[in-house]
């Protein structure tokens, strides 16, 4: 999903911004006396052209300095009053609207743990980090600014006016020539502007998108001489992104030229009629001095309207994107009481039972990617899943921890559906290792302790280290809290691998499966590493995907899956035997290695 296939609906700005009012409601005291000060701050400006019409007409009309002086001091109040109240304003909106942001944020990120692989699998990360950046960087703006400013310049405006037809209703009739016209212009621009911002945050994300892998896959970039075509697919989506950014420009300048020049031309209009007026003497010099700067007054409240419009569609089409993710839906959980453990005798180990699976995006009529499933890993027992490139493996492994729904038949764990339990008790019972490890940007130690649910010590990870035949960690530069960097792209694949594997056993875990947890080893690691996993093994119900003889070989019995079926089950010797198949691939005529169709991509 990028930029280009998210469709720009018509939608209401009002209701979109609306959606904000949850994480607003908790600051609306905060807000409201902030857009308070700042509308008194405002009208306070359209006191000073009263003080000078008194000026002219008073000391000035009759030669008075001390007059003059102390409307020149009156001025100065009025200035210093201003400014505060508009810095008083800024204080009163800077730390509620921070922790705005901060909540925002912090319930996005909740919300993309909670959503499901299958929206991740549709989604590019960069254009999930923009909303989580940029639009939210843009909401705050638009809550800081626009929002209030929306509402001060409204009411300085229609303040204004009545002051304006109050000195000289002719003179206010010229200046409200302009409002129709004016309206209208910002009702079209709105409408245009809409569909160049949805265009432009859209975009944005596509071009991060393409940061975010070109930085993680630097080495194969540099490993295929890439970095031309990447620069220049780069560059293609960044003159996209500036084409549509000057179409806002263009937008914006028409509106702001078109703003500014009819009330400029309804002011001159207002001058010469004035001028005349005062010739004539039906109006006083201060009288007209009063209104032109009133006049003068409501030039930024007016000239702002198409800025503070264009923040607002940005803020508006942040709001929608952002909601996007925060609407998709979650995971849908299991039973929230978190089951007794069963006597020794109702374990039944795993259970696939029928189970069938069909990816949520696959075209209609497309086969299933596993079909009537059945196979029982009996308590205690580890069983090897063995197929070819595109038999579904992964994907199998991945419905025990519910990384996928099921679509079809059930999956039970000591005869407990495993679509009943609550995933936080699911995958406290099942740990995970997959075939491509990930890592975070934190310690050794804190990266294997993930898969203990903070509930071990030192010594469970020294156990589980042991296991994984991962003592390299103490020739690291602080051992186990060494900084594994981002991605673990510091380690080795195979010592990647060996981190992940302790991770999956260090919690001891009642059920694991592994998906070619050794696949990264030279042959020597390999076997220390055998020897190791064979005593978690005894103690634990796995599966364990296979693609080697020697990984096959931790197992009790084979299961062999092809077609989306199990269609042989039995011990490597019996199945060697037996199946023309699995012969085929233990013999390594076979493609059975790294995965590479959606069959087999978790």
């Amino acid at each position: 999903m990028t930029g280009t296939d998210l469709p720009t609906r018509n939608r209401s700005t009002v209701r979109s911004l609306l959606r904000l009012w949850p994480y607003v409601r908790p600051v609306r005291a905060r807000l409201a006396w902030a857009a308070f000060v700042a509308v008194l701050a405002s009208c306070l400006s359209l006191v000073i052209p009263l003080v000078l019409k008194w000026i002219v007409d008073g000391p000035v009309a009759e030669r008075d300095p001390g007059g003059v002086w102390l409307g020149a001091l009156y001025l100065l109040l009025l200035g210093l009053a201003e400014a505060g109240l508009f810095g008083l304003r800024r204080w009163l909106v800077a730390r509620p609207l921070a922790g705005v942001e901060a909540a925002m944020r912090d319930d996005l990120y909740r919300h993309l743990q909670r959503l499901p692989v299958a929206f991740h699998d549709r989604w590019p990360s960069g254009q999930l980090l923009s909303r989580g950046t940029t639009d939210l960087m843009l909401l705050r703006m638009f809550l800081a600014f626009p929002l209030t400013f929306l509402l001060v310049n409204a009411v300085t405006i229609l303040v204004g006016f009545v002051i304006l037809l109050q000195q000289q209703w002719s003179l206010g009739l010229v200046l409200l020539a302009p409002v129709v016209p004016l309206v209208a212009l910002c009702f079209v621009f709105e409408s245009k502007y809409a569909l160049v911002a949805r265009r432009s945050q859209d975009q944005v994300g596509d071009l991060t998108t393409v940061v975010e892998e070109s930085v993680l896959g630097i080495r194969v970039i540099k490993g295929f001489g890439r970095h031309r075509s990447q620069a220049q697919a780069f560059r293609e989506l960044s003159l996209t992104l500036r084409g549509t950014e000057l179409a806002k420009a263009r937008l914006l300048a028409g509106i702001w030229a078109t703003i500014t020049a009819l009330p400029e031309l309804a002011v001159g209009a207002a001058l010469v009629l004035g001028t005349v007026q005062v010739a004539d003497g039906d109006l006083s010099a201060g009288t007209l001095v009063a209104f032109l700067s009133t006049a003068l007054a409501l030039r930024w409240p007016v000239e702002s309207i198409g800025f503070l419009l264009a923040i607002s569609q940005d803020a508006a089409t942040a709001t929608e994107r952002y909601f996007e993710v925060m609407d998709a839906p979650q995971e849908t959980e299991g039973g929230t009481t978190p089951p007794s453990a069963p006597a020794a005798g109702d374990r039944d180990g795993m259970v696939f039972d029928g189970v069938e699976f069909r990816y949520p995006d696959a075209p209609e009529g497309a086969p299933p990617v596993l079909s009537r499933v059945d196979l029982h890993v009996r308590p205690g027992e580890t069983m090897a899943l063995v197929g070819a490139t595109g038999s579904g493996k992964t994907t199998l492994t991945a419905l025990v921890p519910r990384l996928h729904e099921v679509t079809g038949g059930r999956i039970t764990l000591d005869g407990r559906d495993i679509t009943a339990m609550a995933r936080e008790r699911l995958r406290e019972l099942v740990s995970v290792a997959f075939e491509e490890p990930t890592l975070f940007s934190a310690s050794v130690g804190e990266n294997v302790l993930m898969g203990a649910g903070g509930g071990a010590g030192r010594a469970d990870l020294e156990r589980a280290l042991d296991t994984a035949q991962a003592g390299f960690v103490h020739r690291l530069p602080e051992g186990t809290d060494t900084q594994v960097g981002e991605q673990g792209l510091s380690l080795s694949g195979g010592q990647r691998q060996r981190l992940a594997l302790a991770r999956a056993v260090v919690g001891g875990p009642r059920f694991l499966v592994l998906d070619d947890p050794l696949s990264a080893l030279d042959v020597h690691t390999e076997a220390l590493v055998e020897a190791a996993l064979r005593r978690v093994l005894a103690d634990t119900t796995a599966l364990v995907v296979a693609h080697r003889p020697s990984t096959v070989l931790l197992a009790d019995r084979v299961a062999l899956l092809s077609g989306g079926r199990i269609t042989a089950v039995g011990t490597h010797q019996e199945l060697l035997h037996s199946s023309e198949e699995y012969a085929w691939l233990m013999s390594g005529a076979g493609d059975s290695g790294t995965a590479g169709e959606k069959g087999d991509t978790v």
